[in-house]
């Protein structure tokens, strides 16, 4: 175990294992709550043309991107599949070489990243599914704001409530609460005029046809 950490704390591995920390100390955070695991989720939607010496597209990058599945699974949760190699194959690859050189340690990072993408690819590929649900549903939450739903059990901003919006198959059963002040009972109309993920609640006004 101490030549493990020697070895991770050495030169020749410090920036890998500095990017191990970084993603631990990410994933001790999320789960804490204080930050939300699409923190540092980017935009790569790069489908811009720029006009240098006549039309330049980068819409290459796109696909290069979509190919290692960024874009497809949240950018840190690639990143934490793409990290962890790169530290394994560090600390294997330099010890096996017997490399104590932080200059040839930047080198051989490379050949490792490319290797290290490639690996983050096959280990992302499960989640694609996953989070293109999740996103599917959160789509269809947010598409609810505004629209009328029955209320089915009484709620207030104190008290959860359920409410049922009518659609061209079963209805949609929505647990509700609504602003500070106002209450609605079984029976009643309202209006969706929020959706609160962290606790799956639809906030409802209201509301008279």
């Amino acid at each position: 175990m101490n030549d493990l950490l020697n070895a991770a704390i050495s030169a020749p591995n410090l920036i890998p294992t500095i990017l191990l920390v970084f993603v631990l100390v990410y994933w001790v955070v999320v789960m804490l709550g204080a930050i939300d695991i699409d923190f540092f989720d980017l935009d790569i939607e790069l489908e811009t043309d720029a006009d240098v010496d006549g039309e330049f597209s980068v819409s290459w990058l796109n696909h290069v991107l979509g190919f290692f599945n960024l874009g497809q699974v949240p950018f840190m949760v690639f990143m934490t599949f793409l990290i962890i190699p790169i530290w394994v194959i560090s600390v294997m690859g330099n010890y096996y070489l017997g490399n104590e050189s932080f200059w040839v340690s930047l080198l051989l990072l490379i050949p490792n990243l490319i290797i290290s993408l490639f690996i983050a690819k096959f280990l992302t590929q499960p989640f694609i599914r996953l989070f293109g649900q999740l996103d599917n549903d959160m789509e269809r939450n947010m598409s609810l704001i505004g629209k009328i739903c029955i209320v089915t059990s009484q709620a207030s901003s104190k008290k959860i409530g359920q409410a049922k919006i009518d659609t061209s198959g079963a209805p949609l059963l929505l647990n509700i609460q609504t602003p500070e002040g106002k209450s609605v009972q079984s029976g009643d109309t309202g209006m969706v005029i929020e959706y609160q993920q962290d606790r799956n609640i639809y906030l409802v006004e209201p509301y008279v046809i």
